[in-house]
């Protein structure tokens, strides 16, 4: 059966030694002692989304509150390489449906894209709550599928915002049904900073696409139809990754 994981914002630096404990509260802790009702001997697995870990028995259990005993403790590095997914907004719950499944594959940042195309708008309070929901989103896609880090997700860039992003990393790749040029064909580097850029429905404003090239982006296609804009950067990434 399958270790119970779960989040904790709180996990002390440097990591708890093998032999103390932790307290695991919150709305994590109710959920452990009120939902999951779990008793004492029971191992648990408790991550602060940041590539760190403790694994360990139940000792005590509170009305909103679980102790967990360490056993053992995981630390993982940050990636050499480096995936950052630039997601236009899309209508519905399509931009959502992608920030889940691109969490799962494990990029490292999601930022959201006002594209000229967009027809969701975010600007001020509205830009806030669906930052807010991308990252509860984001957490719960983490939990979900055990990763042990929660990838960023940024405030909304516009076209502007986004070419410096652009211009300042190691391999920036614009998906377009119009490239002539394959993913498959991209030379991939071994360490550094990979920007996917995802447009949104209508695809990428002619103006965009010219401004994004000579910010150093590569178009390129991954497909010989037209993906969604909710899947488009999940196929993406998966192809880099398993080269």
């Amino acid at each position: 059966m399958t270790e119970p994981f779960f989040l904790a914002d709180d996990l002390a630096d440097p990591l708890p030694t093998t032999g103390t404990s932790v307290v695991l509260g919150g709305p994590e802790g109710r959920h452990a002692a009120v939902v999951r009702r779990l008793r004492v001997g029971e191992v648990v697995v408790v991550t602060d989304g940041r590539g760190r870990a403790v694994r360990g028995p139940v000792t005590g259990v509170a009305k909103d509150s679980i102790t967990v005993e360490v056993f053992d403790r995981v630390l993982t590095a940050e990636p050499d390489l480096r995936f950052v997914v630039v997601q236009a907004l899309a209508k519905g719950d399509r931009s959502e449906l992608a920030v889940e499944m691109l969490t799962e594959i494990g990029v490292a940042e999601i930022v959201p894209w006002q594209a000229s195309r967009s027809i969701v708008r975010w600007s001020g309070e509205r830009g806030d709550k669906g930052q807010g929901r991308w990252q509860v989103t984001a957490r719960e896609a983490a939990k979900q599928s055990r990763r042990l880090r929660i990838p960023t997700v940024a405030s909304v860039v516009s076209t502007e915002q986004l070419l410096a992003r652009v211009s300042e990393a190691d391999l920036a790749l614009v998906l377009d049904e119009r490239a002539s040029h394959a993913l498959r064909d991209v030379a991939v580097p071994e360490s550094g900073t990979v920007v996917i850029i995802v447009g949104p429905e209508g695809g990428i404003a002619d103006p965009e696409l010219a401004r994004l090239r000579e910010a150093g982006g590569q178009d390129v296609l991954i497909s010989d139809g037209v993906l969604r804009t909710s899947t488009a950067g999940v196929i993406a990434c998966a192809g880099l990754m398993l080269r």
